[in-house]
């Protein structure tokens, strides 16, 4: 297997035409996987150094890419705790066994002098990752450690809306009817934005409500992450990914879903909502029973809520999936 290490930002030129074909094919196929995600996450909020181990089969064909940044001799997956719901080695299923071996091996023999140990957060319940790297760690002699870092609700979605409204509770479902009802009574309207939209100006009042949400968000939102956002929403809305929900009464809006639509699913990333005014409305509600009814219209088949445990997440069905902290050190 042939090896490089790049140093710095120029990986996500130097893969601009592979990476994002083997993220679509990797064991762990999310949005955040993805280069436009991965680069705008480093550019804005990236600490330390950036170390990119690129691996390729004996054709020269790209085969994994391992992207870590280097904080006081420890090594993360680029993307961090905070803001990404998904990390991983990107390689395909197959590959993974040996592409981790390779990783390991070259870390050892000095490929970056001053590791001294790895931190990684956010892999996912299903990734062949949690039992590869416990294995490596023993026949290394490496100390692991693992704890379940988060839970992540997924709905899993039926083939018409009806059909998923009778899977929730009693209560539930008529409270979705009836303040879906409500809310078309007070002239509240559905907006996608598209193509055709200024989003910039879009992704800014998305922004605005996600802000007006409640007080932890809006001290959350600091200058890096909204240029996440703006970038990451650029990226997407040019690759077909992007799913921006508003919900409008009069031409303003009242509550907004950033969500991306990828590899048969929806993720929602973050929501915004103007309580203050509308709560009465109950925006949230409803802007989420309508992004479930577009996801199942489209034929998607699981509506991901991402990390956290909040209540109102299983109200509409969902079931805990988990993400995993994997720590290893040198005995």
């Amino acid at each position: 297997m042939q090896h490089e290490l790049i140093h710095g930002a120029s990986i996500f030129q130097r893969l601009e035409l592979e990476w994002d074909q083997l993220a679509a094919s990797a064991m762990t196929s999310t949005p955040f996987q993805s280069r436009a995600y991965q680069q705008a996450w480093w550019n804005h909020l990236g600490p330390g150094e950036l170390f990119t181990i690129v691996l390729r089969n004996d054709d020269g064909s790209l085969c994994a890419i391992a992207c870590f940044y280097l904080l006081d001799g420890v090594l993360h997956f680029n993307g961090g705790v905070e803001e990404t719901d998904y990390l991983d080695l990107i390689a395909a299923a197959p590959d993974a066994p040996r592409a981790w071996a390779t990783v390991f091996e070259l870390l050892e023999n000095g490929l970056i002098p001053s590791w001294q140990g790895l931190n990684l957060c956010n892999i996912p319940q299903d990734s062949p990752s949690r039992t590869i790297l416990q294995q490596l760690a023993q026949e290394r002699g490496l100390k692991f450690s693992t704890v379940v870092q988060e839970v992540c609700p997924v709905v899993e979605l039926p083939q018409n809306f009806d059909d998923y409204l009778m899977q929730l509770d009693k209560k539930q479902r008529h409270e979705i009817r009836r303040k879906k009802r409500r809310a078309d009574a007070a002239g509240v309207e559905l907006k996608i934005v598209t193509g055709e939209d200024d989003i910039a100006a879009e992704v800014d009042d998305f922004l605005e409500l996600l802000q007006m949400s409640t007080a932890e968000k809006e001290d959350w939102l600091n200058e890096g992450r909204r240029a996440v956002f703006h970038e990451v929403a650029k990226s997407a809305l040019e690759a077909g990914t992007l799913q921006l929900l508003f919900l409008k009464q009069e031409n303003k809006k009242i509550a907004g879903l950033y969500n991306f639509d990828y590899n048969d699913r929806i993720w929602v990333y973050n929501s915004g909502l103007n309580i203050v005014e509308f709560g009465h409305l109950s925006p949230g509600v409803v802007l989420t029973a309508c992004a479930i009814e577009l996801a199942i219209r489209a034929g998607r088949h699981e509506f991901d809520f991402l990390r956290g445990d909040e209540q109102y997440k299983y109200y509409f069905g969902a079931q805990d999936t988990t993400v995993h902290h994997i720590h290893i050190t040198r005995a």
